[in-house]
């Protein structure tokens, strides 16, 4: 596999975390390793919560010129000083996020195993589509996103797909072909040791 062909890496924050041992762990692991973007994926729903950790994940991620997006909530996007949004209800706001947040910013849609939710958010405006879960997992409905989504979209589409949700090694080997990006968090920040989790879990990629 060439270097062209090699999926980059975009990070996703724990949903809980406390500031200061979590920005250390994330600056190590984005030290390590080439990171195309970061996600803040937190639970909590609290403003001040979210702009809190906005603020301090923003500062670690452009100091190294890596994009933040955020889950879900658009209006805090460009108050917080975001680079843009990860939609997690298929196509369904991408039209209006896309016009709400303009043409810079970065918006992506989970389309859990929809092939048509992925194609109708491409058409209004996402800049990628994640599917998944590709891994076992106990969260949602037990459904999960299969190879051959991620076969077919990689050969049939030219927008960038994302693979997410209990990756294991194994599945990092055989989705590297046909996807563009690994979404990776709770896999390796339940370890003591994020950065060689990331190291193993990458190893298929060489």
């Amino acid at each position: 596999m060439s270097d062209m062909d090699i999926p980059q890496i975009y990070l996703v924050t724990p949903p809980n975390f406390e500031l200061t041992g979590f920005g250390a762990q994330l600056a190590a692991v984005l030290d390590a390793y080439p990171i195309a973007c970061l996600r803040l994926a937190l639970a909590s729903r609290d403003e001040d919560d979210l702009a809190r950790a906005a603020d301090h994940l923003r500062e670690i991620a452009h100091a190294r010129d890596i994009p933040l997006v955020m889950s879900e909530h658009i209006k805090l996007v460009e108050r917080l000083g975001l680079d843009g949004v990860h939609l997690l209800d298929g196509s369904r706001s991408t039209r209006k996020t896309r016009a709400d947040l303009g043409g810079d910013a970065i918006i992506g849609c989970f389309c859990a195993n929809s092939r048509h939710d992925g194609m109708n958010a491409g058409e209004m405006g996402a800049d990628y589509i994640s599917f998944g879960p590709v891994g076992d997992t106990s969260l949602g409905d037990g459904s999960r996103a299969e190879d051959d989504l991620f076969a077919w979209w990689s050969q049939m589409i030219e927008l960038p797909v994302v693979a997410e949700g209990a990756l294991t090694l194994t599945d990092i080997e055989r989705l590297a072909p046909i996807t563009d990006f690994f979404a990776i968090g709770e896999e390796i920040w339940r370890k003591d040791d994020p950065v060689a989790a990331l190291k193993t879990l990458l190893s298929p990629l060489g």
